[in-house]
């Protein structure tokens, strides 16, 4: 059996120090280098600074218009986004929903807010993702259908929904993932939140499910300081998620009649002003996070030990962030190279802890995760900010 080699934790320093000579870099920043003063000074100088005014409607309309979704619903974080495309889709209480057991902990909360269990599946080493594969396998022999809904036999709940997320912005293999849903009959719902200007095929991620959800948290590819969207090709949808993000009041010139339990999910005039301005920007911070992915691929090609993980064949990645995996399933080893790097100026930081081993769902339902646990014991996320691929770029240049 191949014994996975061991990686040397000033290797991987020595690596990071002659991609960023510059010294100390942070994970990801935010970058402001258009028009955002000016279109947020407009929100102040016209008092328009709530959830009324233009740039919300123009935000929408570009958003959707890059993304090529019929329709995008600005509100005011990804994880509210998410709330409600489950809500829209018909996940309630009593019901689960498949979910990568390698994700952020706000997709399973969502699931949670809807009164929904979070059922957790496995992920594939080349997308980082769920493994639609694999999903299907364990369908096959845990769920079963019951005049049109899929049932965990176990349980005796339903299965409503599935959530792939496009972790770190690679996209899952969604094809065969589509081909699961509709033999099941689930309804797919993206978690997006890391892949704005990622493609799979062709298409923007985010457009392949019934509706999917995008963050811009000031971490994210482009920010709008808190926010997120839900985009969606079914009208319909959008509509009511429209209605339901605005806490279900009918429109009226002075009345208050609101006819459900809605949410203040909309998403203010302020933060709008600075999405359409980091727009603008996005085609050259996709290309800066790909020259920069580029710079680490080279770096690393001769580090023993490690890996620099590259878009599956199929996408085309917007490089969120960087990720570096170690061969061998060491956590102390992993630990001993993060302690190392960060000692050095280079933020870097572990994936997520897996969700099933979280107090508030460690008696979810789960198929085997052994791909996840893997993963997580060997994943390193790198300093990812755009203009680190910039030849000026000094530490705490974009602060001076």
């Amino acid at each position: 059996m191949d014994v996975a080699a061991t990686a040397d934790a000033e290797e991987v320093t020595s690596a990071l120090s002659r991609c960023l000579p510059g010294g100390e870099a942070p994970l990801h920043e935010p970058t402001f280098e258009g028009n955002e003063w000016a279109y947020v000074k407009e929100c102040l100088d016209t008092g328009w600074v709530s959830t009324a005014g233009g740039y919300v409607d123009r935000f929408e309309d570009e958003l959707a218009d890059y993304t090529g979704a019929k329709q995008a619903v600005a509100v005011n974080s990804g994880t509210s986004a998410l709330h409600v495309a489950l809500r829209v889709v018909g996940v309630g209480r009593g019901d689960e929903v498949l979910v990568p057991a390698l994700t952020f902990v706000a997709t399973a909360n969502a699931i949670a807010y809807r009164g929904a269990t979070p059922h957790f599946v496995d992920s594939e080493a080349r997308t980082l993702g769920l493994d639609p594969g694999k999903l299907g396998a364990y369908l096959n022999d845990t769920a079963e259908m019951r005049e049109g809904t899929c049932v965990n036999v176990e349980t005796g709940r339903p299965i409503r929904a599935v959530v792939p997320m496009h972790a770190y912005g690679h996209p899952v293999d969604l094809d065969p993932l589509e081909e699961v849903c509709e033999t099941y009959n689930l309804a797919l719902v993206e978690d997006a939140a890391e892949s704005l200007g990622s493609l799979y095929k062709g298409e923007h991620a985010g457009t392949a499910g019934r509706c999917a959800a995008i963050s811009f948290n000031g971490n994210k590819t482009i920010t709008t300081g808190g926010g997120g969207a839900l985009l969606t090709g079914d009208e319909a949808l959008a509509g009511e998620a429209r209605h339901l993000t605005q806490v279900a009041k009918q429109d009226h010139p002075w009345a208050y009649h609101h006819d459900r339990t809605g949410y203040n999910y909309r998403m203010p005039n302020l933060n709008a002003a600075l999405g359409c301005a980091q727009l603008e920007q996005l085609p050259s911070l996709l290309k800066r996070k790909r020259a920069l992915a580029e710079r680490y691929q080279d770096a690393f090609a001769g580090v023993g030990g490690v890996t620099f993980f590259t878009e599956p064949e199929f996408a085309r990645s917007n490089y969120w962030l960087n990720v570096l995996l170690l061969e061998a399933e060491d956590k102390s080893q992993r630990d001993a190279v993060l302690e190392r790097t960060r000692e050095a100026g280079f933020e870097t930081r572990p994936t997520w802890r897996l969700l099933s081993a979280l107090p508030m769902y460690e008696d979810c339902p789960r198929m085997d995760l052994s791909v996840a646990k893997s993963l997580e014991r060997r994943l390193i996320n790198l300093p990812s900010t755009p203009h680190l691929a910039d030849p000026e770029w000094q530490p705490n240049a974009s602060a001076s």
